[in-house]
């Protein structure tokens, strides 16, 4: 099918899912910052903000599309999938500054490698979800149609990637850290990373509904 056109005035539920979609990016950026530089102070209290900051202006989006729905009569795809959509993207947003947060408020002293491996894999999976995010209002196409489908088992890749990482670093650590306190506050740390790239799949999965909906 294609796609209605909103009138200018009503907005473009695209344009924000973009939007949307960029932001998490710049949350997930910073937060692999974060990680990167996590022994220096000075620079974690500049990742954490920037996450924040990432997060906060993706939220405006989701306020925004939300109240942007309620205003229109004729939306450009299923309004359940617009809202499902946006506020599934929102999670993930949100789930960067919850790891964030829980990293300071659990007084992690510091980062291990399975920690590192799940932030690049939960970068990754928003990279590729900024990309499908950009090519579902014109699904109609069927070339654009097929990358996004494709672009949706690449992520459903990365996020079995990372429940292995993580169930091995669990495993490991229980092995090798005799700290019970650190255990918990690493498998906890663990556990956030993975629902990250859990959340990239739930969107992925939307997604590709809308795509085989439209397509």
């Amino acid at each position: 099918m294609i796609f209605a056109k909103l009138l200018p005035r009503e907005g473009n539920f695209f344009e924000h899912f973009n939007a949307h979609a960029g932001h998490t990016v710049d949350a997930a950026r910073a937060f692999s910052q974060l990680v990167a530089n996590y022994s220096d102070t000075t620079l974690r209290e500049k990742y954490t903000a920037e996450v924040d900051a990432a997060e906060y202006e993706a939220d405006r989006v989701t306020k925004e599309v939300n109240r942007t729905l309620h205003k229109t009569f004729i939306t450009p795809i299923d309004r359940e999938q617009i809202f499902s959509l946006i506020n599934t993207m929102d999670d993930v947003a949100d789930l960067f500054q919850d790891t964030a947060e829980t990293m300071s408020l659990y007084d992690v002293r510091h980062v291990t490698e399975d920690m590192q491996r799940l932030t690049e894999l939960a970068v990754k999976c928003c990279e590729r979800l900024r990309h499908v995010v950009s090519l579902i209002g014109d699904v109609a196409k069927q070339e654009t149609a097929e990358a996004a489908l494709k672009t949706c088992e690449e992520i459903d890749l990365l996020e079995s990637d990372a429940d292995r990482v993580m169930r091995a670093a669990i495993s490991r650590l229980f092995r090798e850290e005799d700290d019970v306190k650190e255990v918990l506050k690493l498998k906890a740390i663990y556990q956030l990373l993975e629902t990250i790239t859990d959340k990239c799949e739930d969107v992925a999965n939307l997604i590709e509904g809308i795509v085989l909906e439209n397509s």
